[in-house]
């Protein structure tokens, strides 16, 4: 009887202990299903000749993931998405002119990056690419009006991101320019300190905004109180993400437009040192490449009613009319 007490107590001290170093054996990392929306700028290799796109990834009403491959022929969309762990498939039909061809990508999304294979009948390319982080919402010029009881005053407030999306700004007031500290642009709250000298007098202004749809709003404290301030984003009405519909001989295609709030963009794949806006006039210029062929590509369009017309030219020296419709308002959080 002892005997048999004895193995059982035995058993289950050799359970315990196996249960207590189960427990401490770190578990296997399993992948991690990072987040996919947004824009990818990405770069082809096929057969040593390099070309560039973006992969615009959304989610629908549903939750169901959608996306297009935007590239200087235009916008594809893609079918088949499938994500999960970190690996990434999808179909990518591509129509040019009277023709169709398919590509299986197949990949993965790892540590920010993204890489894998597109494959279709003529032949393999290499994908690689990294997720393009989007402009601060703050980023931009600004006209502020400053209210105090019945006094009304005007400045300029500029705010510039750098590639990592740290801002910097300047104040340009009726006494000058002041200098601005402490910026920070978090869930679509602005906040910054501004240093302000006149006849040998200094003081310092605390800053507490809300950013929203091409506005700001909210409270200025000095040592005299508090007052309202109100901002208008320059160019709000441009700023965003446009569909574009190209009209030429051989048919209509769609391409993107996105402007930011500094007013540089991407056409398609190709980036836009600078867009125009001189009242309701739009234009901006570019150079697209195609292997080692290259177009001075220049719009020149207007914008009115909430569309953008124009035309397109430098595409073997035709004039393609272009029709554009705003998806997307430049309205994201920090």
């Amino acid at each position: 009887m002892k005997q048999v007490k004895f193995h059982r107590t035995a058993g289950l001290l050799v359970t315990m202990l196996l249960l207590t170093l189960a427990a401490q054996v770190p578990a296997q990392d399993k992948p991690v299903n990072q987040c996919i929306t947004g824009d990818w700028k990405v770069k082809l290799d096929f057969n040593g000749r390099q070309m560039e796109a973006i992969l615009s990834f959304t989610k629908d009403a549903d939750g169901k993931l959608t996306a297009d491959w935007i590239s200087g022929w235009g916008v594809s969309k893609l079918s088949d998405i499938k994500y999960e762990e970190g690996k990434l498939s999808f179909v990518r039909i591509n129509r040019f002119r009277e023709t169709e061809s398919t590509s299986n990508f197949t990949g993965t999304i790892k540590d920010g990056r993204l890489s894998g294979t597109l494959s279709g009948s003529r032949g393999q390319s290499t994908v690689d690419g990294m997720k393009v982080k989007p402009m601060p919402a703050a980023a931009g010029n600004w006209q502020i009006k400053t209210k105090r009881a019945q006094r009304e005053t005007t400045a300029t407030l500029t705010v510039k991101a750098d590639k990592d999306g740290k801002l910097t700004a300047q104040w340009q007031g009726r006494r000058g320019e002041s200098q601005i500290t402490d910026i920070n642009f978090s869930d679509g709250k602005l906040t910054f300190k501004r240093k302000s000298t006149y006849n040998e007098r200094q003081w310092e202004s605390t800053y507490e905004l809300t950013v929203k749809a091409g506005t700001l709003s909210g409270t200025v404290t000095t040592a005299r109180g508090q007052a309202e301030v109100e901002g208008k984003l320059v160019g709000a009405d441009l700023i965003g993400k446009w569909e574009l519909t190209i009209a030429s001989e051989r048919g209509q295609r769609k391409q993107i437009l996105h402007v930011n709030g500094d007013m540089s963009g991407m056409y398609g794949s190709t980036a836009i040192d600078k867009v125009n806006l001189e009242d309701d006039q739009v234009s901006f210029k570019l150079v697209m490449g195609f292997g080692e062929r290259t177009f001075d590509i220049e719009f020149k369009g207007k914008l009115a009613g909430g569309k953008l017309t124009g035309q397109i030219t430098g595409f073997r020296d035709s004039v393609r009319k272009v029709d554009g419709t705003k998806l997307i308002e430049a309205d994201k959080k920090g």
